[in-house]
């Protein structure tokens, strides 16, 4: 039959850089080509749960009351999506036939796969852990792909946690039982499953490059070394970033690395990038044999990005570039030509879900924070003043950064216990982030408009959180 509406893949990586992309992804590349590119994208926060929260309702995290990633039982409460809150897999359920593969980080208080009301085919880690256990495999990582470290709950007290390090080795058991070779596996068969009186919603959410390194072959030993072109930031403490990453994850396990040592990380995590392009490319590949591509809206993303060593950073949980900004892009139906292939304003991931409503003609939440994308792609503008990003801790509530993109300027305010750290960055003329311009005072107009800016954001979302800042002492010494 004639499909009137459109198909639609969500393709999610996990921890991707955005300057990941190019040299191992010729997949993504093709992909990349045929799509409209939005160059300065932000998630809504540097960390799985509240990123993928926002991202499938189209609100902040302040509003979606889902702030951490609800490890620690004390703070479970604030890694949840409050009830009643309308997500993606309701809205498109209703009309496609629709289908989750992979990594599930929509989290409510009965998440979603829970819900006997769902239409959604669920294919999740508990289907993968089932998946392992028939065949008699194990999963990749283990107690060596973990170290220690000191993590604050509730803000108040701290505990010892056991988190990923960049250590690396081979995955003995094959891509067939790796959890991206598994998501893949699914994928294609959702794709040829699918009930073909109802157009395809597919949800991949794929878990690389995510730590742990542990790698099957061929991309264990696909990447040497003295390939690697480190950007300069890499290994690098820069003077004027804030020493409150000390802290947290952040520094405490990204400062024992030197800029060498980040060189074979890399080469780990590159393969993996260059396996989640196989994956994505096996997909792609079948939505053509299906002859389903060319009527498909496409959307390529990640959750959030990696510092990999950037500012002698480990993980996410920060507001810099390599953290904070991801890959976006969205390729269209062959009936319908955007006016632009390329977008440079600063947009957010909640911006994806009001697109799709505006684009297929979705039955849109009464309450959305996130901007539909459709304006700047039909060559115009998008009404918004800035992107917000907040963090609010880890496992727990510990360490909190608040962070406002306007312009070519970032504001970040980094807090711990009865310390704020400020800094501002020109991330257009500057992307690595080396010069703080905070400390100098030459940028006061743009830093009091932008901390205004944020305390009337924080206020209006209902965030936890009251800045008070006196920007004559802060960063004073």
């Amino acid at each position: 039959m004639t499909q009137q509406k459109p198909n639609v893949f969500i393709i999610m990586a996990d921890q991707l850089r955005y300057d990941a992309i190019g040299t191992y992804t010729p997949n993504l590349n093709e992909l990349k080509k045929e799509s409209v590119v939005f160059n300065r994208a932000y998630c809504a926060s540097p960390i799985c749960v509240p990123a993928r929260g926002a991202f499938f309702t189209g609100r902040y995290p302040n509003e979606t009351g889902c702030l951490i990633n609800p490890w620690a039982q004390q703070d479970r409460v604030s890694g949840m999506v409050k009830e009643g809150t309308p997500h993606l897999y309701q809205l498109m359920e209703k009309h496609w036939d629709s289908w989750h593969t992979g990594k599930q980080h929509l989290f409510y208080q009965v998440k979603p796969e829970q819900q006997s009301e769902s239409l959604t085919h669920w294919d999740t880690e508990d289907n993968y852990t089932e998946y392992l256990r028939e065949h008699d495999k194990q999963a990749p990582g283990g107690p060596k792909f973990k170290g220690l470290v000191p993590e604050m709950v509730s803000g108040q007290r701290t505990t010892v946690k056991s988190y990923s390090i960049p250590a690396m080795d081979r995955y003995t058991e094959g891509l067939d039982y790796f959890f991206d070779g598994y998501i893949t596996n699914r994928s294609l068969e959702a794709i040829t499953s699918r009930n073909k009186e109802k157009p395809l919603f597919l949800s991949a959410m794929y878990l690389a490059p995510h730590p742990p390194y542990h790698l099957p072959e061929p991309w264990y030993s696909m990447i040497g070394e003295e390939e690697i072109k480190l950007p300069d930031n890499v290994g690098v403490w820069y003077p004027d970033q804030s020493p409150l990453q000390m802290y947290n994850l952040t520094g405490v396990l990204g400062t024992r690395y030197s800029r060498e040592e980040w060189r074979s990380i890399w080469a780990k995590y590159l393969g993996l990038v260059n396996l989640l392009d196989d994956g994505v490319g096996r997909v792609i590949d079948e939505l053509k044999r299906q002859n389903l591509y060319d009527n498909s809206l496409i959307i390529f993303t990640s959750d959030h990005g990696e510092m990999l060593g950037s500012h002698r950073l480990w993980q996410k949980f920060c507001m810099y570039e390599e953290s904070v900004r991801t890959p976006l892009w969205i390729k269209f139906p062959k009936t319908f030509d955007p006016a632009v292939r390329e977008v440079n304003e600063a947009v957010s991931s909640m911006d994806v879900l009001p697109t799709l409503c505006e684009f297929l003609g979705l039955d849109k939440p009464e309450v959305l924070s996130g901007k539909s994308l459709m304006p700047l792609i039909h060559g115009g503008k998008q009404d918004r003043e800035a992107i917000y990003v907040q963090y609010d801790g880890n496992g727990s509530l510990g360490n909190f950064q608040r962070c406002i993109v306007k312009g070519k300027y970032k504001l970040i305010v980094d807090l711990f216990k009865d310390e704020t750290f400020l800094e501002l960055y020109d991330v257009v003329n500057d992307p690595q982030e080396t010069t703080n311009l905070a400390v100098s005072g030459d940028h006061a107009h743009e830093m009091s408009e932008l901390v205004a800016m944020l305390k009337e954001h924080m206020e209006r979302t209902g965030d936890h959180l009251a800045l008070d800042i006196d920007l004559a002492k802060l960063n004073a010494n």
